[in-house]
């Protein structure tokens, strides 16, 4: 380390201790029943959804698999966001169902709860059709994405997926949201 840069970073030091030494008394002293409260800006919600929103009714089974992405998402050590943009992306992929093959209706090989394909390396048509290991999957591309946790749902969920659609995973935000809110800590 250069002399100068040394000196620099004591110098910064001693100022540091220094005000320590004096302030510490004073403030040891200060009455805390005239301390104001200091109002503090913390982001604690998720940042509100984009465009306009759509809603279904699930039935059971709809509900069960947005449950078993939340199980999966919380097993991989990921916050609620992670399961917010899983199931906006299921919600768009699949309306929350189980995919299987669907005949000429088939989106190509495209199975599962976010339609993944076999072809193109997500797992085995057993695999992709196991709420878990679809989640799992689609959660580690969404790992993969720098700065997911902060981008628009819709952008993160593109990355992941690349949908001839990229847009269309915003309108389900608010939904996925709700039902994150309501079964994250059942």
């Amino acid at each position: 380390m250069n002399t100068i840069f040394r000196k620099s970073m004591l110098s910064v030091a001693g100022l540091a201790f220094a005000g320590g030494v004096f302030a510490g008394p004073i403030a040891a002293h200060a009455n805390p029943v005239d301390a104001k409260p200091v109002a503090v800006a913390v982001q604690t919600a998720a940042p509100k959804p984009q465009g306009e929103q759509s809603h279904i009714t699930l039935n059971d089974e709809q509900i069960g698999n947005a449950k078993a992405i939340i199980a999966a998402t919380k097993k991989a050590g990921l916050p609620e966001r992670a399961a917010v943009i899983s199931i906006a992306t299921s919600l768009q992929e699949s309306k929350l169902e189980n995919l299987g093959h669907l005949g000429d209706a088939n989106d190509h090989d495209s199975l599962g709860l976010f339609q993944q394909r076999p072809t193109s390396g997500w797992g085995t048509p057993e695999q992709i059709t196991n709420p878990e290991y679809s989640t799992t999957a689609f959660l580690k591309g969404l790992r993969q994405v720098d700065g997911w946790q902060d981008m628009p749902l819709t952008e993160a969920a593109q990355t992941v997926q690349v949908s001839a659609y990229p847009d269309a995973y915003a309108q389900w935000e608010q939904q996925a949201t709700d039902l994150v809110a309501q079964h994250w800590n059942s």
